[in-house]
């Protein structure tokens, strides 16, 4: 791109005299194809992805009907995704507390109430997960996870051996 020096000069007459001969001496065009570089260097690096071997979701609730139909969203949106579904699986009983209380605050020892909370449980396992994929999954699950359901996610991440243990010794 050749421009003469008039209409260099009514182009930049905004500009200080050193942004002139710079742009005289450097040529126009880095100045417009990068007007906001600065000379500093980055300093900013890429992080490599964080790799897991696995990533195991337990899905508690109060209704078994819910949670196994929350499996089978679950598995299907890993799919869709193309994620490995290692485990979708409920043990067969699940977990009582039963609480008995007296009905009236001071006697009638003979008359009781008793409550019971039963925790029903369904186990998750997807396989061999990227951090971006696995936050993006986790994410889309949770946000669609019914009411009354809680959800602990456990994940094991694959890293690199330190290098006191990788090196021979010499």
């Amino acid at each position: 791109m050749f421009l003469s020096r008039v209409s260099c000069i009514n182009f930049v007459s905004g500009l200080r005299r050193s942004a002139f001969q710079n742009i005289q001496e450097n040529g126009l065009q880095t100045m417009l194809c990068s007007p906001f570089s600065s000379s500093v260097p980055s300093t900013e690096s890429a992080k490599p992805d964080k790799l897991y071997k696995k990533i195991e979701v337990e899905v508690r609730g109060n209704d078994p009907a819910v949670l196994k139909s929350y499996g089978i969203f679950t598995t299907t949106a890993a799919n869709h995704l193309g994620i490995t579904v290692n485990g979708n699986y409920a043990p067969y009983k699940a977990v009582h507390q039963r609480w008995t209380l007296l009905k009236s605050k001071h006697v009638h020892k003979k008359h009781r109430v008793q409550y019971e909370i039963r925790t029903y449980y369904r186990f998750l396992e997807f396989l061999k997960l990227t951090g971006s994929t696995a936050d993006t999954f986790l994410e889309y699950i949770q946000r669609n996870l019914p009411e009354g359901v809680a959800m602990k996610v456990t994940k094991i991440e694959i890293q690199r051996l330190p290098e006191a243990v990788s090196t021979p010794p010499s």
